[in-house]
């Protein structure tokens, strides 16, 4: 089997998206327009399984409040993932950023995250999901 790049990995997590993996008090507010709109808890998480590194929260503020959090992913070198940032309004600002610890088993929204996970998998399972570039 040849590699994975990041790009089959983000093209699988964006096409794996829908109103069943987004966080359920918000899914009344996800559309296909913005099919990033709180998937970020997710995606983080299998983006975690596929490549590891630390899973990353930070704030999400509107007029200098905190409304929501956000997580994204850093791997080796400091390199930062984040697959769903496009999901904020200009008025949406993410701040700050701290490491936070897998949990050893995940709770909430595990059912989102293994209806992702499995799409992801099965994405990337399918002929040439691997090594185009």
């Amino acid at each position: 089997m040849e590699p994975l790049l990041v790009t089959d990995i983000e093209a699988a997590v964006r096409s794996s998206w829908g109103a069943d993996t987004t966080t359920p008090e918000y899914r009344s507010r996800w559309h296909p327009g913005n099919p990033a709109r709180d998937q970020c808890g997710v995606t983080a998480l299998v983006v975690n399984d596929l490549l590891g590194g630390q899973l990353i929260r930070g704030e999400v503020r509107v007029g200098g409040e905190r409304v929501d959090y956000h997580w994204w992913n850093r791997l080796g070198m400091g390199i930062e993932v984040d697959l769903t940032r496009e999901q904020f309004a200009p008025h949406e600002i993410v701040c700050g950023g701290v490491v936070v610890e897998r949990p050893p088993r995940i709770v909430r929204l595990r059912e989102e995250y293994e209806l992702l996970r499995d799409r992801v998998l099965e994405r990337l399972r399918a002929p040439g999901a691997a090594g185009r570039g």
